[in-house]
């Protein structure tokens, strides 16, 4: 590629340093599509022949058909997918397979390829996560009235029902789709016709290149065309943030599917056993999910380390890009898969959940707002739960089995209809405001996330 400058071979460590195709050789497809618009373009701009362009196009689509079907392998000793194309398309078609490259760069050529992948693969990945969201509107649904503890600092708060909780996992969800469809917006500009960093000299028609690929536009400066990564880090930052709502969940899914908890129980094609204890049922796929998100982080972080102090405009540590914001995806996807087969399939065991919820004392709030109804200022009423609860503790009950003259040596204020303003299932049907566990509150709730698309 090279040899009218240099009078060496490249050292064969040096040259195995240097290569990119074990990793950028996923992106053949794309390569070849936009190498084809390239194509295109060029022989509408007269820059070269319809022969040159017809037999261009043809070796092109023989190339990637021929890799589809494994009938063509990779040459370990290209540089890059680029280069082997190339390379390939001159051994097919001769010298017209030279005139490919006039007016780009492999400069601007990478950095096509790499929007046009990552935009491939978020739609991919979108579809996993709206799978996923579908899959806990499912769930939630069917868990309307099941009641649970609500948790803060992991002591138990209030009575919710799992449903209520499942879509606080469902917000997240929302907005995770919103920021892979952000995401996927602002890299949808085509970098091609920057050439190395300056553009170039031919008369090429960029916008009608970039409208073929399927893009919104073209990048307005050539430098930042060649130089900016913004959309791969970007990217990974959004694979973090949807990494760590799955690992969230997955330490509840853990903790719940425990004998202390036994909030759930997980399908067998979902948990694993031990070679040694014959009782055990393991959550490995959660715990895998929780070990993985750090691996995504690590992604995320790499590719801010490598870009942070590169000037512009293209330098070849940029080639570590790639690595990085594969593997994310690789693991996104990975991960979003079983995931959602571990939460469709699980168990839910309502008998325990509403026992939680019971003897954790979630309805001394509720005890409280009952008094203030009574009339007592809300700081006095929180004073009197908090003594009724400390004598329950004493005593080994919950409130609901205070007597009520028991109840009243506490505060005369209370009286018999207590029972039914702290019972659990009132506690939560009372809650009716947005955003609430009320089950008519959830279920429109509910309605509005089916609508989310």
């Amino acid at each position: 590629m090279w040899d009218g400058r240099f009078q060496k071979e490249t050292d064969a460590a040096a040259n195995d340093y240097n290569t990119s195709l074990p990793f950028d050789c996923r992106m053949y497809a794309q390569d070849i599509r936009g190498s084809m618009a390239h194509c295109r373009m060029l022989c509408r701009q007269g820059i070269l022949t319809s022969e040159d362009a017809d037999s261009i196009l043809a070796g092109l689509t023989g190339i990637k058909a021929d890799i589809d079907s494994g009938v063509l392998t990779f040459d370990s000793d290209a540089e890059d997918i680029h280069m082997f194309v190339e390379a390939e398309l001159t051994r097919r078609i001769g010298d017209a397979g030279k005139r490919l490259h006039t007016g780009r760069s492999r400069n601007d050529q990478v950095a096509l390829d790499i929007r046009l992948y990552l935009l491939d693969e978020v739609k991919e990945i979108r579809e996993l996560v709206m799978k996923l969201y579908r899959t806990l509107i499912d769930k939630a649904a069917a868990n309307i009235t099941t009641i649970m503890p609500g948790y803060t600092h992991m002591q138990r708060a209030q009575p919710i029902t799992l449903a209520h909780h499942l879509c606080a996992y469902i917000q997240m969800l929302q907005r995770d789709v919103s920021r892979l469809d952000d995401a996927a917006a602002r890299m949808n500009f085509s970098p091609l016709g920057s050439g190395a960093l300056a553009g170039t000299t031919y008369p090429l028609d960029r916008e009608s290149a970039a409208s073929e690929l399927g893009f919104s536009g073209v990048t307005d400066n050539s430098i930042d065309g060649v130089s900016d990564r913004d959309f791969a880090i970007e990217l990974a930052g959004t694979f973090s943030i949807l990494m760590m709502h799955l690992s969230r969940f997955s330490e509840e899914i853990i903790l719940w599917s425990s004998q202390e908890f036994a909030f759930i129980e997980l399908d067998d094609a979902y948990a694993t056993g031990s070679s040694i204890m014959p009782q055990k049922k393991n959550p490995d796929i959660a715990e895998l999910t929780r070990g993985k998100t750090g691996r995504v982080y690590g992604d995320l972080i790499a590719l801010l380390v490598v870009m942070k102090g590169l000037p512009l405009a293209y330098n070849k540590d940029m080639q570590e890009d790639k690595e990085s914001v594969f593997d994310a995806i690789d693991t996104v996807k990975g991960a979003l898969v079983p995931f959602t087969g571990m939460i469709a399939t699980m168990a839910v065991r309502r008998d325990r959940m509403e026992l939680a919820a019971a003897g954790g004392f979630t309805n001394a709030t509720d005890l409280a707002d009952y008094l203030v109804r009574k009339g007592l200022p809300f700081r006095s009423a929180h004073e009197v739960s908090g003594k009724l609860v400390k004598y329950c503790l004493d005593a080994g009950i919950s409130l609901l089995d205070v007597k009520i003259d028991e109840f009243r040596s506490f505060s005369p204020l209370i009286d018999e209809d207590v029972y039914e303003a702290i019972s659990l299932i009132t506690c939560i049907k009372n809650r009716t405001i947005t955003g609430a566990p009320s089950p008519d509150t959830v279920q429109a709730a509910l309605k509005r996330a089916a609508r989310f698309s």
